[in-house]
């Protein structure tokens, strides 16, 4: 019986050539990945409405205009004025060295980061987890008027003021196309105005977003008016691709006659309320 000849001394430095080669080339894929990378699964996550506009660079230092848009086919987008910067740097561990290794996202954008915005990523597996540290809480404000690149009913509404985020300790998971969120953010919709309504301002107002302790029941959403003649409250909870909200808005008394407009618009009437309903 014949015995396999053992492998040839010249073929062996060649495979480890080879494998040397492959090896060389998937590090220079990694390390001059286009932004463009970046953009597209932005915009498959979000479902096309955060949008990364003229990306360029790579995706570990880049740059793009920042738009929101109302899904595919939306002609309703807008984009934010200059450009969002964002530089990934690898190999980071949480506070304490704990949390594992992973990557460091830093954003920053003149309009609307005032310091640059830094969000640990742990990627894995069909997942990917970002995460903000008590230590480096978020901040972040934008025009209302952006808001109007969703569409109905912002594109209406024509809104004036500001949105003000706050998030400490906050992490955002996606799991094989499904989003958990643990900790809790505040966005403040700061002097909001409408070209509905005569009044200068309609009021200020805190939207609270918090994970639930069921991961099927998403994110929960939670409402209050701060101050204004413009009264709105309600809860609901965002699940996936799926956000139920239920809630109200009426006038203060004294200003129901220069928001009856804007209430009939905002939903089913119910004698000086009108019922908040989306999805």
């Amino acid at each position: 019986m014949a015995r396999a000849l053992p492998p040839s001394p010249l073929r062996t430095p060649w495979r480890w050539a080879v494998a040397g080669a492959l090896l060389g080339a998937m590090l220079a894929l990694a390390a001059f990945a286009p932004a463009t990378w970046l953009a597209r699964w932005v915009a498959a996550q979000s479902g096309q409405r955060l949008l990364l506009a003229d990306a360029r660079g790579t995706l570990w230092s880049g740059s793009a205009v920042a738009v929101l848009g109302g899904g595919p086919g939306s002609r309703d987008a807008r984009a934010l004025p200059g450009r969002l910067h964002w530089r990934l740097r690898a190999g980071l561990r949480g506070p304490g060295g704990a949390g594992g290794p992973g990557l460091e996202l830093a954003l920053r954008q003149e309009c609307c980061i005032d310091d640059a915005l830094r969000v640990r990523a742990q990627p894995g597996i069909g997942r990917l987890r970002l995460a903000i540290d008590r230590a480096a809480p978020a901040h972040a404000h934008w025009p209302a008027a952006w808001l109007a690149g969703l569409g109905a009913p912002f594109n209406t509404l024509h809104l004036g003021g500001s949105l003000q985020l706050q998030a400490e300790d906050l992490s955002v998971e996606w799991v094989q196309g499904r989003v958990r969120l643990a900790g809790q953010a505040e966005l403040r919709l700061q002097d909001l105005s409408s070209r509905l309504s005569t009044l200068p301002a309609l009021g200020s107002y805190r939207l609270v977003l918090s994970g639930a302790q069921d991961p099927a029941e998403g994110t929960r959403l939670a409402l209050q008016t701060l101050r204004g003649p413009l009264r709105l409250s309600g809860h609901g909870h965002w699940a996936g691709a799926k956000l139920r909200f239920r809630g109200q808005a009426e006038a203060e008394p004294g200003s129901e006659a220069m928001l009856n407009n804007l209430l009939n618009l905002l939903g089913q009437r119910q004698g000086p309320l009108a019922l908040l309903a989306i999805g």
